[in-house]
């Protein structure tokens, strides 16, 4: 937990409540899922090639890196595996719908980021695993995938029930030393250069900074390669910093 999202939360009532309920998941998983079987990294912000993605919840075991998404959310959650977003509501409120991102579609991207980081280690196709969890008083009143799970207890019973070893233990450790050296630190520098590059992704208009070192991004065209031609946004501080981003 980061100076930076303490901050948040105190002055954000939706990054209080996602960091709530991610430090609920931290300790029902320190009580669940023993250490001596899951290594538990929370809070990862990781390089991805249009900048960072932040990580819940990370746990590696010899049956898997399960990869957890944290929703605190009440109400009724409606649905479905493929939808885009997913709606909140609550009985009595005169059927009103709160859309969300479909958390599933979220995490996907969280999983990809893992997978990225654990190809060299030749890590096997499956081994990395979606999970979310929703804690508070939510519902689903839709039926989906064992992997989308409500409270702690029922996250854990998922993960648990994973019982066929994908990965040595010798290659368990390593997977934990390639999360841990591939993380950004923890800081509110990170939180905040985090920040910039989803609003940057979300509004191409705005001006572009480096997810990884805070310069401006100048388009750039590609000279060689299976790209040639192609255009990309580079760090102005190339080639001391080679972060990258697609031009879209």
């Amino acid at each position: 937990m980061t100076l930076g999202r303490v901050l948040a939360a105190l002055f954000n009532p939706a990054a209080r409540r996602g960091l709530k309920g991610e430090v609920s998941v931290a300790l029902g998983a320190a009580l669940r899922l023993p250490s001596s079987t899951y290594a538990r990294f929370h809070n990862l912000t990781l390089p991805v090639p249009d900048g960072t993605t932040q990580v819940d919840h990370v746990f590696v075991s010899p049956f898997g890196v399960f990869v957890v998404e944290t929703k605190n959310m009440s109400g009724w959650i409606f649905g479905n595996e493929r939808d885009k977003r997913w709606t909140q509501s609550f009985p009595g409120r005169r059927r009103r719908k709160y859309p969300f991102q479909n958390p599933l579609r979220q995490n996907h991207r969280h999983v990809k980021a893992i997978e990225a980081a654990l190809r060299p280690l030749g890590v096997p196709a499956g081994a990395v695993r979606s999970v979310v969890v929703f804690v508070g008083d939510a519902k689903l009143k839709t039926e989906l995938p064992a992997n989308v799970t409500v409270g702690m207890r029922a996250c854990a019973r998922h993960i648990k029930s994973f019982t066929e070893p994908v990965l040595p233990e010798d290659q368990v450790q390593t997977v934990c030393g390639v999360i841990e050296a591939r993380r950004l630190p923890p800081s509110w520098s990170t939180d905040r250069r985090h920040v910039r590059g989803l609003r940057s992704r979300a509004d191409p208009a705005a001006a572009r900074k480096c997810p990884r070192c805070g310069r401006d991004m100048v388009l750039r065209t590609a000279r060689q390669g299976p790209n040639a031609g192609g255009r990309f946004w580079g760090c102005a501080g190339y080639p001391a910093c080679r972060a990258k981003q697609e031009a879209t």
